[in-house]
């Protein structure tokens, strides 16, 4: 019982180390941009990424969030399983939310959930994906397709999956749905930026 409980809090370690690199903002410093967390939003995400103007940056940012969840998943799964792998890609998304590194401060969990959801159940993945950029190609608000994406992953789930992917696909809808409760209420009154647009609110 003590080793299983071990076990499964050093794979929660080890998934929330990975989710916890700011790859935002390394990519933005190394290029020269400075904080990123000074830029549009404060966010270190793709989306205040390309902000910047550097689509390229954007896009690596974007690329490296997801795969970041997705090793969190995979490398659990190599070690113990895959039912332990699942708490691994909730604590990387945690990770990214939340990075010890950034004073607790990070992300609102969108790239990293994705891609957490396809190494761990790849068609909800791909059906999120799906989701979210049909949603941004018809609104430009990346908030937006967000929110649909992952409110859409947890009832695919529930028809393609086991339990065990529900209660996960839930969980992280539940932390992006709560990290975006600004941008809510801004679509809500209409003033939601869309994509590639500035934003000068900290949200």
């Amino acid at each position: 019982m003590i080793a299983d409980e071990l076990q499964m809090l050093a794979v929660c370690v080890l998934g929330y180390l990975f989710g916890s690199v700011p790859f935002g903002l390394l990519l933005t410093k190394v290029a020269g941009l400075g904080d990123i967390r000074g830029i549009g939003s404060g966010n270190i995400g793709a989306t205040n990424v390309l902000r910047t103007g550097r689509k390229g940056l954007a896009a690596a940012t974007l690329l490296l969030d997801g795969l970041k969840g997705a090793a969190a998943v995979l490398v659990a799964q190599a070690l113990v399983g895959d039912d332990i792998a699942l708490l691994a890609g909730l604590a990387a998304v945690l990770g990214h939310l939340f990075p010890v590194w950034l004073g607790f401060k990070g992300g609102k969990g969108v790239a990293t959930g994705l891609g957490v959801l396809i190494a761990a159940a790849w068609p909800v993945g791909l059906v999120a994906c799906v989701v979210w950029l049909v949603v941004a190609a018809a609104s430009r608000r990346s908030s937006l397709a967000a929110l649909a994406s992952f409110a859409s992953a947890p009832i695919v789930a529930l028809i393609l999956e086991d339990f065990s992917v529900v209660k996960l696909a839930f969980t992280i809808a539940v932390l992006v749905f709560v990290r975006h409760q600004a941008n809510i209420r801004r679509l809500i009154a209409g003033t939601e930026p869309r994509i590639g647009q500035g934003n000068t609110e900290r949200a």
